[in-house]
Parts: C-alpha cells; sequence; structure tokens
C-alpha cells in the first residue's frame, strides 16, 4: 500500500475503521465492505450521488475524470476538501458524506439484485 493511502486511512480511523485495496493504479477506501473513497493521482476522491453533489460544488470541487478510448470520462467521485486531512471535524464530516452517499448506492443496487427473477440451477 502506498503511504498516502497509509495515511487516509490514519486519518479516517477516528471516524470510523476503514480499508484500502488497491486498483487500477490507486486504491478504493472502504467501510463495511463499501467503497466510499478513491485514491488516485495523489488525491482523494469521495463518492458523491444527487443528494450530496450540491455540497461538492458550492465548495468548487470537481469529479475525478480520466481518459478512456480518446474520450473523458467522469465518475461518481468527487475531490475531497484539502481541509479534510488536516482537521479531523471537518474529515469526519465529508467522509460521512461519502460514506452516505456510496451507503445510498449500495442500497439502491441490492434492492435491484433482489428485485430480479432467480435462475434455477
Amino acid at each position: 500500500m502506498t503511504s498516502y493511502a497509509d495515511f487516509i486511512r490514519e486519518t479516517l480511523c477516528p471516524w470510523r475503521p476503514v480499508t484500502a485495496k488497491r486498483m487500477f493504479g490507486g486504491h478504493g477506501i472502504y467501510h463495511a465492505g463499501v467503497m466510499f473513497a478513491l485514491v488516485a493521482d495523489g488525491q482523494l476522491f469521495l463518492k458523491v450521488d444527487d443528494e450530496s453533489r450540491p455540497a461538492f460544488e458550492a465548495a468548487g470541487l470537481g469529479p475525478f475524470v480520466y481518459e478512456a478510448k480518446g474520450r473523458r470520462v467522469a465518475l461518481s467521485y468527487y475531490k475531497a476538501p484539502d481541509a479534510m486531512l488536516d482537521e479531523p471535524d471537518v474529515a469526519r464530516e465529508w467522509a460521512e458524506r461519502g460514506w452516505q452517499a456510496a451507503l445510498r448506492a449500495h442500497l439502491i443496487k441490492k434492492a435491484k439484485e433482489e428485485a430480479l427473477p432467480r435462475r434455477k440451477s
């Protein structure tokens, strides 16, 4: 694990227990098995949804964007505020915001999966 991902884990541990897993040249940051943050290009990004996105936009924070097949792709992860890494209260507030967005997305996905008819084996 990179030292930056370790630093993020240590910073967020007072909020809740978190783990980091390598993925695509970066790290996914998880709580309770749900990914709510992404470390990429030496920056921290938090999960957003329609409910949480306005807070990120109001703070002037933008999405994680990467290039794929000649076009730019924006993910539903927005840059975390710099103060999040220096101030425990700010870290808790923004980590919770990312976690709640990730949890809502996880619960929606799970409900959709449960609504699908099951295949017989």
